[in-house]
């Protein structure tokens, strides 16, 4: 089973800066392979708990290479939730990557486990007979400190359903868990890295080098 690893990460940051820069990432030095994957940026402010500055991926196998060179810059960039991610933010960023597995489909929308599943819901919104989704990752209901039900709550209202959550309603919901493997590498590990495998520190054109 392909695992998520610093390489991963590395490539995201490399790809994110090559944008900046208007080049191409150096090739990834990892293997290809075929999973669903995400890709999570966050931003340490002043030395605090790191916010959530984007994050997408996808639930369909994609080829890694590919997909963690799409999603590091749709996540980055494209998040509806935030702004963009300018390059003057890269020095407090830190990089999650995901990768998926275990998919299975739940008896009930409480047939899963805090910290250990993902879940992904689909249901019928009743106010608008329309089919809603959504999902959160395994480390989401654990790092919130919610129970299965206000994850699964949260969850309704992240599909965009405004309307009164009742039991009837939820236990309408077809719920799919799933685990994953994650690693985290933060700007200066990213730095450190490039440095002791590339000799010297990437820059951001037009600007001073990063970490300088």
């Amino acid at each position: 089973m392909v695992a998520a690893n610093r390489e991963m990460a590395v490539y995201c940051f490399d790809t994110l800066v090559a944008h900046y820069n208007s080049e191409e990432a150096p090739p990834p030095a990892f293997d290809e392979g075929q999973h669903p994957l995400f890709v999570t940026w966050k931003k340490v402010v002043n030395g605090g708990e790191p916010r959530l500055r984007g994050c997408i991926g996808t639930l369909e196998a994609r080829c890694l290479i590919n997909g963690f060179k799409d999603y590091a810059l749709t996540s980055a960039l494209r998040d509806r939730r935030f702004p963009p991610i300018q390059a003057k933010e890269l020095p407090s960023l830190e990089c999650t990557v995901s990768v998926l597995t275990d998919y299975e489909t739940a008896n009930n929308y409480l047939d899963w486990e805090v910290g250990k599943h993902g879940i992904i819901i689909e249901f019928t919104d009743p106010d608008y007979n329309t089919r809603r989704s959504a999902t959160y990752l395994p480390e989401v209901a654990a790092h919130e400190g919610w129970t299965k039900l206000e994850a699964i709550d949260s969850l309704m209202r992240k599909a965009g359903y405004n309307g009164a959550i009742t039991e009837s309603l939820r236990k309408r919901i077809k719920l799919t868990s799933y685990q994953s493997t994650i690693f985290t590498m933060s700007y200066s590990d990213y730095i450190n890295y490039v440095k002791a495998t590339r000799g010297t520190a990437p820059t951001i054109h037009g600007a001073k080098p990063i970490g300088h």
